[in-house]
């Protein structure tokens, strides 16, 4: 087949750049982001980065349509419909970096799935987020944001009751059994393993900024310097994901990033920071004396509410994400909204005024921040366009009944019905994307329901 120009807009002269300063990478990992926003792709060799560039990767398209055990799901309409041809994905414009830590070296790109003909392939989350971005520029808007990082450090063993364990202290082996919360000396013990997060975050271009010891055991917090564009920040919450993976692999530990691994502790979330600029680089929500809020922040927190009960799918797509919705665990249990206050789903974090943005707080770490962001995007473009009122700012304690509040669903499964049949939903996705997140989650949602566990032989082997 004929080269085509890389319709991701990539060029040679970048791979060619790339290999001339660092002639001391032997592989490449190429990456491509799937519906649950696992790395799928392949390891090349030095040799093959060009030809990558030149004319793309042929892969099959059904590797979108994978669940998240990585088996076939048919309901996509991408496996067998399709015959599981091949597509062709592109590397990704400034994603070529180098990892840390590796031996041999290596390095990594991102890529993006088109078809034969240079279209968009639709199924891809990365399109589906670009299309948000495309038509907010269209009106003029410009989204910001930076998400933020929480994850565990576990032991790699789990204990004699089979429960996962808080990881040693990397630096001398110290236990850590105890909450720690905001404790810096607790930090100290894994130094030697964040200082390579850190290292590693600054050879893949990423300012990872402030670290913490969260509110549960072995639990942390990382968090991303503001992105003027939301395709970089979400790009660098997943590459964040697999440096600090790769890091605690290392280092003798386990990276976890479930929702919700301890069920005596808060889960770990992946707040998403957002706001929209203008042409002109203006904040729009940036209110004009401090506290009276502009009609534009509003109508955005409008639609964020009026639209979070259906799109709560992306937010929290696993079954154990619905674990971490629980009353006073610093998950949101309802779509509300206040002023500096945690316990809200939607936020307005104190601070100088020209840094105005809302804090979107119910999606788990488990989620897929292209389509987080997708749907955060059109949340508030809906709520501009229909001048949504967003109700009453919720003050105290956001987890007492809120009367006003739109529903939102109670499971898992209530949560893939309402993705299902949401017409917003489809639209903030796209129809591919749509079908294709759905399936895979009614799919997984089928595995999990047919399951027997370890509960089930508990609570009813002797009993029943």
């Amino acid at each position: 087949m004929t080269d085509l120009p890389s319709p991701s807009g990539s060029t040679l002269a970048e791979a060619e750049a790339f290999l001339a300063a660092h002639p001391e990478i032997e592989a490449f990992d190429i990456v491509l982001h799937d519906a649950n926003g696992i790395g799928r792709g392949k390891i090349i060799r030095r040799h093959e980065l060009s030809g990558f560039y030149k004319s793309g990767r042929h892969l099959p398209i059904s590797i979108l349509g994978l669940d998240i055990c990585g088996e076939d799901v048919h309901e996509t309409g991408l496996i067998w419909d399709q015959g599981d041809g091949d597509l062709r994905a592109w590397p990704i414009p400034g994603t070529l970096k180098p990892l840390h830590n590796t031996q041999p070296p290596r390095g990594e790109v991102f890529m993006s799935m088109y078809d034969l003909e240079g279209n968009k392939m639709t199924s891809d989350p990365r399109h589906a987020l670009q299309r948000q971005v495309d038509a907010l520029a269209a009106e003029g808007l410009h989204p910001a944001g930076a998400f933020e990082l929480e994850f565990f450090l576990l032991a790699n063993e789990r204990d004699a009751n089979g429960k996962m364990v808080p990881a040693r202290d990397v630096l001398d082996g110290r236990p850590s059994s105890k909450t720690e919360v905001y404790s810096v000396d607790h930090l100290h013990g894994m130094l030697p393993l964040f200082s390579d997060i850190y290292a590693g975050a600054a050879k893949a271009g990423i300012m990872a900024e402030t670290m913490i010891s969260e509110y549960a055991p072995g639990q942390y917090e990382l968090t991303l310097h503001y992105r003027a564009d939301v395709m970089q920040a979400a790009d660098d919450l997943m590459r964040l994901k697999r440096i600090v993976r790769a890091q605690a692999r290392a280092h003798g530990v386990t990276a976890c990033f479930m929702a919700k691994p301890n069920e005596d502790y808060a889960g770990s979330g992946m707040h998403f920071h957002v706001s929209l600029q203008d042409d002109a680089g203006r904040n729009v929500f940036m209110e004009a004396q401090e506290g009276q809020w502009s009609d534009t922040i509003l109508h955005a927190l409008g639609g964020m509410r009026a639209t979070m009960g259906e799109s709560m799918l992306v937010f929290a797509p696993h079954a154990n994400s619905w674990r971490r919705f629980a009353s006073q665990s610093y998950a949101p249990v309802s779509p509300t909204w206040g002023v500096n206050n945690r316990s809200v789903a939607l936020r307005i974090p104190a601070g100088d005024i020209k840094a105005r943005r809302i804090e979107h707080r119910p999606a788990g770490v488990d989620a897929n921040p292209y389509l987080v962001a997708a749907t955060v995007l059109a949340g508030l473009r809906h709520g501009l366009r229909g001048k949504i009122d967003p109700g009453p700012e919720t003050t105290g304690n956001g987890y007492a009944d809120a009367p006003d509040a739109p529903p939102i669903p109670v499971d898992w499964r209530q949560a893939i019905e309402a993705a299902k049949a949401s017409a917003f939903l489809k639209d903030a996705l796209g129809e591919d994307m749509h079908r294709t997140f759905t399936a895979i989650k009614a799919a997984e949602y089928a595995r999990v329901a047919r399951t027997v566990s370890e509960v089930d032989f508990d609570l009813y082997l002797h009993t029943v």
